[in-house]
């Protein structure tokens, strides 16, 4: 009788213990994300690598949006357009060195793809953040047509891959920041590899026809969410 009292209180003294193991629900740092899709406006800036004629579209501030939707676990459909305020050089590339040159111009560049979004802390956010990584294919192009030199960005196949993270408080508003690498082509035309009168050229006759260049961005922006 008494060691069957024992086991009682002592199974009463543990319980207490038990019920202590992990968070309780409101002290969780887990959050579950509760809506399904979202939609961002982005800002940022986009760091163009150099070409070898230096001719191509410039780093500048680039302004976009980004529409994402739940497919299923953790993955999500993106979808993304950004103009980059660029610009580039000019040239006449059948001149003289002297006078090849015509100055440096506006020349936007735009950017568009689809792709998946992974959250990494899956259908949850820690702490309200929500590292992500992302993977797309999509293209990139200047909308304009070729210049005296006959250059002109065209409109390319491209690939993106990045990173970022979330920043979920609770409600329909989160704030983002990402960081991506756009991979696109540039062609020459073979104007820039002919010689001049001064027999000059703008591009040695080794240099491929054309190249393909990472480009970094980094953007911040803000989403608002939809449907539950």
């Amino acid at each position: 009788m008494k060691a069957g009292f024992v086991c009682t209180a002592l199974l009463l003294l543990a319980t207490p213990a038990v019920a202590q193991v992990g968070h309780p629900p409101a002290d969780s740092p887990y959050r579950d994300l509760e809506f399904r899709q979202e939609l961002s406006v982005v800002a940022g800036y986009f760091f163009a690598a150099k070409d070898p004629a230096g001719v191509a579209p410039r780093s500048a501030p680039m302004l976009g949006a980004r529409y994402e939707a739940r497919v299923g676990g953790p993955a999500m459909l993106m979808v993304r357009a950004a103009r980059v305020f660029s610009e580039r050089r000019v040239i006449r590339p059948d001149t003289t060195a002297a006078f090849r040159d015509l100055g440096v111009r506006s020349w936007p560049l735009y950017l568009a793809d689809v792709g998946l979004t992974l959250n990494l802390t899956g259908q949850k956010s820690f702490h309200h953040l929500v590292p992500v990584t992302s993977l797309g294919v999509g293209v990139a192009s200047d909308l304009k047509s070729p210049d005296a030199g006959g250059f002109h960005m065209g409109t390319s196949f491209a690939f993106s891959l990045g990173g970022g993270v979330r920043w979920v408080p609770g409600g329909r508003f989160q704030v983002r920041a990402d960081l991506t690498d756009h991979l696109y082509q540039i062609k020459y035309p073979p104007l820039y590899y002919r010689l001049a009168s001064d027999s000059t050229q703008v591009l040695k006759n080794s240099q491929g026809r054309s190249v393909w260049k990472h480009n970094a961005a980094i953007t911040v922006g803000a989403s608002y969410l939809l449907f539950r």
